[in-house]
């Protein structure tokens, strides 16, 4: 069974089993159920299954757990760990920092607010990535320089220096790329999971779930 339809004016659309909305796959999270039956996040969308998709939202998808929404989904009984949500956290961080150190090993990034500011001015910044904790005026120093350049403010300054085998970094710029649209996709994903009220309200269709406890539970269909 397909997982969803693709359109050559919008990319691949996927569906939300707990909005009924279609998005581009690049603003969900997809989902599969593992040998043993449980829901694993399939971040880097290569797992073999089908697919279970929801909207990038630790809301989204503390209410699939909540409400029993997987095995409904996947139409057989399953586990769901009660911390799905932060597994997903992890492991979009986890991915964000592999693409910043390979930006960096493929020469495709700098840190620092004055190498930043320099590649700015030669025009090679397709995403700035400031750190989340990070002062409140560090890009707009950067003034008329940044631009239209999209800025990723959801990794904190401890997790970039990780990137690059330092203790903290505040400011990393990627150069346009593969690495540069993979990175902003994934930072965007991620601050569904680290912002709050970024997800919106369910539609009307009946989910047919209810509330309560559901980490680590087996979800059976009736």
């Amino acid at each position: 069974m397909p997982e969803g339809e693709d359109f050559p004016d919008k990319g691949p659309l996927r569906r939300c089993f707990v909005t009924y909305r279609t998005l581009p796959k690049e603003q969900m999270v997809r989902f599969v159920v593992g040998p043993d039956s449980s829901v694993v996040p399939d971040i880097a969308e290569k797992l073999p299954g089908r697919g279970l998709w929801l909207t990038a939202s630790r809301d989204i998808v503390s209410r699939a757990v909540a409400r029993r929404l997987f095995g409904k989904a996947a139409k057989a009984a399953v586990t769901v760990p009660a911390d799905l949500a932060d597994r997903v956290e992890a492991r979009l961080v986890a991915r964000c920092l592999d693409l910043v150190g390979m930006a960096r090993r493929a020469g495709r990034s700098v840190a620092g607010f004055e190498k930043v500011r320099s590649w700015l001015g030669e025009g090679r910044v397709a995403l700035i990535i400031e750190a989340s904790d990070a002062g409140p005026h560090g890009v707009a120093k950067l003034g008329r320089q940044l631009g239209d350049c999209p800025v990723s403010r959801v990794l904190t300054a401890d997790e970039l220096g990780q990137a690059f085998a330092r203790d903290r970094i505040v400011h990393v710029a990627i150069s346009a790329g593969r690495l540069a649209k993979a990175l902003k996709t994934d930072t965007d994903r991620l601050a569904g999971f680290r912002q709050s009220g970024s997800a919106g309200p369910v539609d009307g269709r009946p989910d047919g779930g209810h509330s309560g406890e559901a980490g680590g539970s087996e979800e059976r269909i009736k």
